[in-house]
């Protein structure tokens, strides 16, 4: 998959934001697509993960953070995300942990996590739904 590439340091929340707090359980970086394990800490998703919970997108990372430090992520809502989009193009968790990537670059094995469509070349309209399918 051709992830997106972001710079940490331009990932900003949009106004109508929902967001969480917590604590992360790994080492992540702002713009990286999260999931909450069972211990209730953040982890990297992966579309292809053999972890069933980490194939299912809980948000975006808004900050960076080592394992066991507080970890702010966007639930849903707008957030210009550090990269070039391309706008209607809708974006999915990728098979690289933490990835975003166009829904056009699934590939077989992989889980259908959608974590929303690009308003702008800057910003995506976070609308997550974790499918379920498997391709």
């Amino acid at each position: 998959m051709a992830d997106l590439t972001i710079t940490a340091a331009s990932v900003v929340k949009g106004a109508n934001a929902v967001l969480e707090a917590g604590t992360a359980g790994a080492a992540i970086t702002a713009g990286q697509v999260v999931y909450r394990d069972s211990s209730y800490k953040y982890q990297l998703c992966d579309a292809d993960s053999a972890t069933a919970d980490a194939k299912k997108i809980r948000g975006v990372a808004l900050n960076g953070a080592s394992d066991g430090q507080p970890l702010t992520i966007l639930k849903s809502g707008k957030v210009t995300i550090g990269a070039t989009l391309v706008a209607g193009t809708t974006y999915v968790l990728s098979d690289t942990a933490g990835g975003i990537a166009p829904q056009a670059d699934l590939g077989s094995g992989d889980d259908v996590a959608i974590l929303g469509a690009a308003t702008s070349t800057s910003e995506i309209n976070v609308a997550i739904n974790n499918t379920g399918v498997t391709l």
